[in-house]
């Protein structure tokens, strides 16, 4: 088996077929884990006990919420218990390669995975090397674990939307800033995040704590279908407005890093062909409503790993499929859907009123705990369930 691509999903699923017994090839095409770090990590901490992330990975625990609105008034929810946990992407990487390399797995940096050939039952690639030094191989499945790029797919020719269901893609900007015991006060054991057009048109801002008074700080945009290029406001110069107006404008940029995240909306994009399977990113796991991909990446991974011992390659994509959505449940596709619905209103006074209201009912109807289910799981029952008129209005 080759795994094209070594982030979370791909590094994930390959160390467990390794310690399975199965010939796994795990290649990407980034020669260090540290390299293009972005991804913000905050994640429940069920999810991180759930998935055994060791706490070396863990930059810092959070246990409050912090919405600045439209108006740039802030307004808390906080818990007795630890929430959740803000990962340092690149120590999790690291952990992740070495434990491939522990199980058996030959991990190839810097190594483009190209397609040659695709078939029922086998698929050729070309490994294209930074030394030049290029290998041809025939492989019996080809994973596709390059991220919202789907760089196997989209060479395979594979659907990956429709009109029906189509593809809302977002991209994003993050510093990672040092911060000093009096600027990073306010926002340590809380992830923040701004919403409305005072911060970013189409999208949100986020600060969340890391350790050593280290803060990443970044905003991400998630246009309506079809909206123009030219109308969206430059990601860098919403990020320097964040930093100016939070008074963090002075911190040293230790990093600059961005990405991109996209999803269908339904949840109905194909997972591959043949020979080809898509995990994580690639197979519109991402949670488009907070921005996150880590968790679902990772599940995606151990239910792929599950169903193929299982079934022994027959009909693997579809048990796959099905292992899918059994774990996400029906809440799955509603991320998407309500991601289109929050961040695809126009930029105007309209669209801040609404999530005024929105954060609002929150302040009035909801807890810490039912942020966290809200946003984090989509569970609407109790307090949540009274906020959809919020939502959907």
């Amino acid at each position: 088996m080759l795994v094209a691509g070594a982030g979370p999903a791909g590094a994930r699923l390959a160390i467990q077929l390794a310690r399975q017994g199965v010939s796994v090839t795990l290649a990407d095409s980034l020669s260090s884990p540290q390299q293009q770090a972005f991804s913000s990590a905050a994640m429940p901490m069920a999810a991180a006990l759930d998935l055994a992330i060791p706490e070396s990975c863990w930059a810092a625990r959070w246990s409050g919420w912090q919405l600045i609105d439209p108006d740039r008034l802030q307004h808390q929810w906080w818990s007795d218990d630890c929430l959740g946990v803000v990962l340092d992407f690149a120590a999790f990487r690291a952990q992740l390669w070495d434990q491939a390399r522990d199980a058996g797995v030959e991990l190839l940096l810097n190594t483009r995975v190209e397609l040659s050939s695709l078939e029922p039952k086998a698929a050729e690639v070309r490994l294209a090397k930074a030394n030049g030094l290029d290998e041809h191989r025939r492989v019996r499945w080809l994973i596709d674990a390059t991220g919202a790029r789907r760089a196997l797919l989209r060479a395979a020719g594979v659907r990956l939307e429709s009109s029906d269901d189509p593809l809302l893609s977002g991209t994003g900007a993050e510093w990672l800033l040092q911060g000093d015991d009096r600027n990073a006060a306010p926002w340590m054991e809380r992830i923040s995040f701004f919403l409305g057009r005072r911060w970013v048109h189409h999208g949100y801002g986020w600060i969340f704590p890391m350790d050593q008074h280290r803060l990443k700080v970044g905003v991400c945009r998630l246009p309506p279908l079809g909206c123009s290029s030219r109308s969206r406001q430059g990601l860098g110069d919403a990020l320097k407005q964040l930093l100016r107006e939070c008074g963090l404008d002075n911190c040293a940029v230790l990093d600059r890093h961005g990405g991109t995240i996209s999803s269908t909306i339904r949840r109905r994009q194909e997972l591959g062909r043949g020979a080809l399977i898509a995990i994580g990113d690639a197979a519109s796991t991402a949670n488009l409503l907070g921005g996150e991909g880590i968790r679902h990446a990772l599940v995606s991974a151990d239910c792929l790993a599950e169903a193929l011992p299982a079934v022994g390659g027959e009909n693997l994509r579809s048990l796959y499929e099905a292992a899918l959505h059994r774990r996400f449940g029906w809440r799955w596709p509603i991320s998407g859907r309500l991601a289109r619905r929050t961040w695809g209103l126009a930029p105007d006074c309209r669209s801040d009123r609404r999530m005024s209201r929105l954060i609002d009912g929150l302040s009035r109807h909801a807890s810490a705990e039912d942020l966290s289910s809200l946003l984090f799981d989509y569970r609407f029952e109790g307090y949540g369930v009274r906020l959809l008129p919020y939502l959907l209005r």
